[in-house]
């Protein structure tokens, strides 16, 4: 067992505090079932007096597609919403895909405790798998394959296996004899 799966099986002292909004016990539990982390902000809302931590701060609070919970926007994450969206406005930041991460160095108040962090570098969007099943699309894949010799179009679009690809080429070459 590696060190990094020794520590996602611990519990992280701060599940025990009830928290509306995500924090890092969250994303542990997350990477503990395999997500990786990646999700679409619905809307971004600027709540004036919102309950944080048993505070009332004013803050920017992203809530999710994946239907979790929403997460408080700090000026480290804010700035990267900004970076990735193009952007200052919050409006104009639902719909961008990004990805979450633990940062161990985070600080607050002078001490070091760890915190949740937007990853700066942009997120792939997860393209659906190109299956035989899906006639129209498979049907297109053998189309661009013998108008273009390769798969790079297609693979703009969807994900396809290595099988897929070669039993395309195969039908493809076949056809040709």
């Amino acid at each position: 067992m590696s060190e990094q799966s020794k520590e996602l099986a611990k519990t992280h002292y701060r599940k025990v505090f009830k928290s509306d909004h995500l924090g890092q016990a969250d994303l542990e539990d997350f990477l503990e079932s395999g997500s990786n982390l990646v999700f679409t902000i619905c809307t971004v809302k600027q709540e004036i007096g919102a309950k944080v931590s048993g505070k009332k701060i004013n803050a920017n609070i992203a809530y999710f597609h994946e239907k979790i919970k929403p997460l408080v926007l700090n000026a480290t994450n804010s700035k990267v919403l900004k970076s990735l969206s193009g952007s200052p406005f919050l409006e104009d930041w639902a719909g961008v895909t990004i990805q979450l991460y633990i940062d161990p160095n985070v600080k607050m108040k002078g001490d070091t405790v760890g915190g949740v962090r937007i990853s700066p570098n942009p997120t792939r969007p997860n393209k659906a798998l190109l299956t035989r099943d899906n006639v129209k699309t498979w049907n297109g894949a053998i189309a661009a394959y013998k108008r273009d010799g390769n798969f790079d179009k297609v693979l703009e679009r969807v994900e396809m296996t290595t099988e897929d690809m070669q039993f395309i080429a195969d039908e493809v070459a076949a056809s040709n004899v």
